[in-house]
């Protein structure tokens, strides 16, 4: 199992654009991808399941990948909250 921290930088938090593009990337991948938000747990492939992690600006996430191509799955999805790309409204 592989695991990263990042820190949400988005003004609006993560919201369902953003979700959405969490779960393409995610897609690409055979790995169970898991996202954690203080008690919350969400799974990067359900935009219901990100969305109710309810994560704010600033908020600090828990990225765990735990497969066959974890370490591709962690940079990739890494790569979507830190590419400075915030989603047009």
């Amino acid at each position: 199992m592989k695991r990263s921290t990042v820190l949400i930088s988005w003004e609006d938090g993560m919201k369902f654009r953003s979700a959405a593009r969490m779960i393409r990337v995610a897609q690409r991948f055979h790995s169970t991808i898991v996202l954690k938000c203080g008690e919350k747990i969400a799974d990067v492939r359900s935009i219901m399941s990100i969305v109710m992690l309810c994560a704010t600006m600033g908020a600090v996430i828990n990225i765990e990948a735990d497969g066959e191509d974890e370490d591709l799955a962690i940079q990739a999805i890494t790569q979507v909250f830190t590419s400075g790309e915030e989603e047009p409204e």
